[in-house]
């Protein structure tokens, strides 16, 4: 393969080459040679740990400054889970028939791969960097959504944190919940109203609410208009509106659900 991709995992990288000889001849092969060369432009540090790699065997003294050591030993485990990342998106989108080859080397597909391993680089979970590979390889192999929702997607991985996902896959699995429901998935103990707890829940609520991610169940009509609902009074008791109210229900948004589809699910079919 012309411009092999080079890991320091010699094992990860005879994975990919194996996965690239599962398909006769060489388009594939020409093709991922480009997927690599975008995800590896996308993450700065990789072209001075290469070099670096390359010095050591001209000069062993550099292996006696403590810093030295300790940067290239935190590149090379961060080397090692690139290329695990490289593999399991190579091995996915390799099941795809050749249909996809013109997507998978298009400028457009391939700008996202540089942006979802610049994302990639920064994440600081294994949860959210498979939350990246799963949209990376979704992206190839489908056209749902425009590249500018896509791009928008990876926006939210960056922005969210986990936590943030996983109010999103509460409400995914249980559509229309309450406040109430929410929290019970997610931890169930009772906390004060004014508690650290009950303000970080507030803020997970807010953040996904304001940034389009989920709002509050509203009917819709056949054209898919939002119907106005008649307001019933209620006795008061008093007090605010509970962080954990088990009124009001929540669901995801359309961008919402795409946003699920990209990076929460893999993508089994082929296709067409």
């Amino acid at each position: 393969m012309k411009n092999e991709l080079k890991i320091t995992d010699t094992s990860i990288e005879e994975k990919i080459k194996k996965e690239l000889k599962a398909k006769p001849g060489s388009e594939r092969d020409r093709i991922f040679s480009k997927f690599f060369g975008a995800a590896l432009g996308g993450i700065p540090w990789v072209g001075g740990f290469l070099s670096i790699l390359t010095d050591l065997h001209f000069d062993d003294q550099s292996k006696n400054n403590l810093l030295y050591e300790k940067w290239l030993e935190e590149h090379q485990n961060k080397m090692r889970l690139l290329g695990e990342t490289l593999y399991e998106v190579v091995k996915k989108l390799n099941e795809f028939s050749e249909d996809i080859n013109e997507r998978l080397e298009s400028e457009e597909y391939l700008q996202i791969v540089r942006k979802s391993f610049r994302t990639w680089d920064n994440a600081d979970t294994f949860e959210k960097r498979e939350l990246i590979r799963k949209l990376i390889t979704n992206a190839g192999g489908q056209k749902i959504v425009d590249d500018d929702i896509i791009r928008l997607f990876l926006d939210w991985l960056n922005l969210y944190h986990e936590i943030h996902f996983s109010v999103i896959k509460v409400i995914y699995q249980n559509q229309s919940a309450t406040r109430s429901e929410i929290w019970q998935e997610l931890n169930g103990t009772y906390v004060r109203e004014d508690s650290m707890e009950a303000d970080l829940f507030k803020m997970l609520i807010r953040d996904l609410s304001t940034g389009g991610v989920i709002r509050q169940y509203r009917p819709t009509d056949y054209y898919g208009n939002f119907v106005k609902q008649k307001r019933t009074k209620t006795p008061s008791s008093g007090n605010l509106k509970s962080a954990f109210d088990d009124q009001e229900q929540y669901v995801l948004t359309s961008l919402g659900q795409n946003f699920v589809h990209y990076t929460m699910n893999e993508l089994n079919t082929k296709i067409g």
